[in-house]
């Protein structure tokens, strides 16, 4: 039963993944996501048809082109909705089903969706962020009660408190912009899921993966500014998932 659990949510990540892609896309250029409500060719603008919709599929039948101007489909595509089912059903496995596993699903939507965003535009909109931390801290309440959830607000409020001064005296040091708004934003998230502890080791582990990666597109690209989100938001799930504590980190350490 579990395994058939787990390929459901399989299935629905690859379903939701080609919708979060949407959302990535459309919301930086201010387009509404539901209106157009069908897809289309980022080329010729044409219309998908159901058949086309079906996650995977499609981008394999047409072997990564449109069906119509036959230009080249970005494999982003796919690659966001295996990464969005891989998550989902991972933390199903996991969790089976919880309130720690309903929020390991709003982090993986705000995963997919930051994919998209900022790897396209360096943009992560407020309105994702709101309505995933809103979800977030509903479902806190819930599993908690209101004491923890308070304790974890305020654990949320020292990282990002904490994550500002280090922007201001990076941009003070470097005389330009070191951190974007909305990964301080991401960093308070960490703070009230992980704690200040576990917040540091995200972001050095987000940063060793960072550094050699902006390297590479620096030499190959001159690429002089990279996505700094999505590599939180994966150090972030990952961290949530392994239900990792300072106190296992401690133990291991001595």
């Amino acid at each position: 039963m579990e395994i058939i659990n787990t390929l459901c949510w399989f299935i629905l990540g690859l379903c939701f993944g080609s919708f979060y892609h949407v959302i990535g896309y459309r919301l930086p250029k201010n387009e509404s996501i539901l209106n157009p409500k069908h897809s289309y060719c980022p080329h010729c603008k044409h219309r998908l048809s159901a058949l086309e919709l079906i996650p995977i599929f499609s981008y394999l039948k047409n072997f990564g082109k449109c069906h119509y101007c036959k230009k080249k489909i970005s494999p982003f595509y796919p690659i966001i909705e295996l990464i969005t089912a891989f998550s989902f059903a991972v933390s199903f496995h996991i969790f089976g089903y919880s309130y720690s596993f309903f929020i390991a699903l709003v982090l993986s939507s705000l995963m997919s969706i930051i994919l998209v965003s900022d790897t396209l535009y360096l943009i992560i909109p407020d309105e994702v962020l709101i309505v995933g931390g809103g979800l977030i801290l509903l479902l806190s309440f819930l599993q908690f009660g209101w004491m923890d959830t308070l304790m974890r607000l305020f654990s949320g409020v020292v990282v990002f408190l904490g994550m500002y001064l280090l922007m201001i005296v990076g941009n003070m040091i470097f005389r330009k912009e070191c951190l974007g708004g909305a990964d301080i934003k991401l960093m308070f998230l960490s703070g009230f899921l992980l704690g200040p502890f576990l917040s540091l080791i995200v972001l050095f582990l987000s940063s060793c993966i960072a550094l050699p990666i902006a390297l590479i597109l620096y030499i190959v690209n001159q690429e002089k500014m990279i996505a700094y989100g999505p590599f939180l938001m994966v150090v972030i799930l990952a961290m949530f998932l392994s239900q990792i504590t300072p106190d296992k980190i401690l133990l291991w350490l001595l």
